[in-house]
């Protein structure tokens, strides 16, 4: 995984206190009671009524590969919104968040070092600050390159500046991401 937005929703998955439902048949169920309706569904997952009525019923069993990897995302993205609230809460607030990352750091210094990006793989605790405003962006509709200058400002405050304690010029750019992930 290489997008910000996409490790922070796995972050708060990991937080769930209870497996999303199995069958297309319970995860449709599940749709149409958060939705208030089959046709919401339909129109949802680009499904006729009647289909989402069959799924209901467990008359149909097996989506197509395309219908249940949709079912699966829509689940997912309402399941447990309290739990998932919770962690965020938290996260911005107490416990702030870890990053795990394998990319190309380059940074801007002082004249005489050498600026010269190269790969690096961190694990990184950033603090709640950190936290609450990748969430907020997010939460937004922030674009991937504002989540990952977020998260770039916090490995160079963090990481490369020690909070203030050292190299106070640097700037750093956070490049050619290979893996990205979160965990609260």
């Amino acid at each position: 995984m290489d997008r910000v937005g996409d490790g922070l929703d796995a972050a708060l998955q990991k937080a769930f206190t209870r497996p999303i439902p199995r069958s297309a048949g319970a995860r449709m169920r599940f749709l149409v009671r958060q939705l208030r309706g089959t046709g919401p569904v339909a129109e949802l997952l680009g499904v006729t009524r009647r289909t989402v009525e069959r799924y209901v019923r467990d008359q149909l069993r097996h989506p197509r590969p395309d219908l249940a990897q949709r079912l699966e995302r829509e689940v997912v993205r309402r399941w447990q919104p309290r739990v998932r609230a919770d962690a965020r809460r938290t996260a911005a607030t107490t416990a702030g968040i870890v990053i795990d990352t394998r990319a190309r750091f380059g940074y801007t210094a002082a004249p005489g070092t050498t600026d010269d990006a190269r790969l690096r793989h961190l694990t990184v605790a950033l603090p709640p600050e950190y936290a609450a405003r990748l969430f907020e962006a997010k939460e937004a509709g922030g674009s991937e390159q504002q989540l990952r200058d977020i998260a770039a400002e916090g490995l160079q405050e963090i990481y490369f500046k020690d909070r203030g304690r050292r190299a106070q010029g640097l700037l750093v750019e956070f490049t050619d991401v290979e893996h990205l992930e979160f965990d609260l």
